[in-house]
């Protein structure tokens, strides 16, 4: 038997590259995800490439603690939250245009934060469950042009140390924090630095959706059941360059 079958996973973000990685390694191993992202169109094209079977759509932005708790609800009871969703934004840094800021935080921190306060209650304790969230090494290198959603990453890396303790130890919470991946969220970075930024990289590559769902499939997995509190930098070595 597969090891994921019968269960449930949430993929927010789910219509973006890692999130369909995500979902087809989860479908690989048996499981059910629930694909969540505010492009209904993207979320359509991603149930074509995925199939039909075990997979499902919802179409939402996450704005409010209420939507998150509808969310969770019809699909309790979860395995695993896969909290991928967020946004990725130059940053003025003007004192006259705070919604860059607002946005970051909105996005990429506080819709993880309600995701996971809905998850309470809703999670399948029969084994640990499993919530993963998205931080990115700009938490850890900086990013001089995107101060807030560093900021925001740096948050998330906070509150996976703060909610492992918390929900100990009916659910295990860890991060990972990609490096440059190549996905529709990167293209801006890739134009503006193309190969000098990937000179930088040690492994002299930019890294692959798959390669970062593999991480993700394994802090899913019975293989981490005693790894909790942690993030896993995903970059090709950049960050230890």
């Amino acid at each position: 038997m597969a090891e994921f079958t019968n269960k449930r996973f949430v993929i927010t973000g789910g219509a973006g590259g890692i999130g369909v990685a995500t979902a087809r390694t989860i479908l690989d191993h048996g499981g059910h995800v629930l694909l969540v992202d505010l492009d209904a169109d993207r979320l359509e094209q991603a149930r074509k490439v995925l199939g039909e079977n075990r997979v499902f759509t919802t179409v939402s932005d996450l704005a409010t603690p209420a939507d998150c708790v509808a969310i969770m609800e019809g699909a309790k009871p979860i395995h695993a939250l896969v909290h991928l969703a967020g946004v990725f934004e130059r940053d003025p840094l003007d004192p006259e245009e705070h919604g860059v800021w607002d946005r970051a935080i909105a996005a990429n921190l506080a819709n993880a934060y309600d995701m996971a306060v809905a998850m309470r209650g809703r999670a399948d304790t029969r084994h640990p469950a499993r919530i993963v969230f998205a931080s990115s090494v700009a938490y850890r290198r900086g990013s001089a042009d995107r101060a807030a959603y560093a900021a925001a990453k740096g948050g998330i890396v906070g509150l996976t140390r703060a909610l492992s303790r918390k929900f100990a130890p009916d659910v295990l919470v860890n991060a990972i924090a990609p490096g440059l991946i190549v996905t529709r969220m990167s293209e801006p970075i890739v134009a503006e630095r193309g190969d000098a930024y990937r000179q930088e990289i040690p492994l002299k590559r930019y890294g692959q959706p798959s390669e970062v769902a593999s991480v993700i499939r394994f802090l899913c997995s019975k293989d981490s059941s005693y790894i909790t509190g942690q993030t896993i930098t995903i970059d090709g070595g950049i960050t230890n360059a």
